[in-house]
């Protein structure tokens, strides 16, 4: 706890007084123009990978970057998403997969979850990931297969829809590499994928 105390000092002190103007105008805008949906790894940092200010990213971190197909009953990630697009407008919508995806590793390994119950409930939803995927304990595969499905899983939500519909909003989808930085953008479809500059 010690390091984080220490952390928040160097902010109040460094950082916070040189962006006082980006905070001060924070205070009393909220406009991100990306909604961010990626992992819980803690090797994952949107703001560092996408070199963004506060308040350009809305992020939803999720065990496998995972989006639930829409269901009317509430869950922190719908509930997230709608937020995101229909009230604060966002202009774009990322799904993040990443190399070393511990959720994706458990899955393309078939490991016995029956100790995490939750975490296995909560994998279900990247069922039909695991049935694009060919070969057992192809991690790589998996993780741009579950970008995919997440991207298709978003577009069954009303808000995604009615946005979609009436105004421009970008889906993308890409895997981050921990240990090159580098991004691949993952197309909807199984023509491929690029690497970004």
């Amino acid at each position: 706890m010690q390091d984080l105390a220490e952390g928040v000092a160097r902010f109040q002190r460094d950082v916070f007084p040189a962006k006082a103007d980006l905070f001060a105008r924070l205070a009393t805008h909220h406009a991100p123009h990306t909604l961010f949906i990626t992992c819980s790894d803690a090797r994952v940092v949107p703001e560092l990978i996408t070199s963004a200010q506060p308040g350009e990213l809305f992020v939803i971190r999720s065990a496998g970057n995972l989006v639930p197909a829409y269901d009317p009953g509430a869950d922190a990630v719908t509930a997230s998403i709608e937020y995101a697009v229909a009230a604060l407008g966002v202009s774009e919508i990322i799904v993040c997969g990443h190399s070393a995806c511990g959720a994706m590793t458990a899955l393309a390994h078939g490991d016995d979850l029956s100790d995490a119950p939750a975490v296995a409930a909560w994998l279900r939803h990247a069922d039909a990931s695991v049935a694009r995927t060919a070969a057992v304990g192809d991690v790589p595969t998996l993780v741009r297969e579950n970008v995919r499905a997440q991207l298709a899983n978003l577009a069954t939500h009303p808000a995604v829809a009615r946005a979609l519909a009436e105004r421009p909003l970008a889906l993308r989808g890409w895997v981050y590499d921990i240990g090159t930085g580098a991004i691949e953008i993952v197309s909807t479809t199984d023509s491929g994928s690029t690497t970004a500059a």
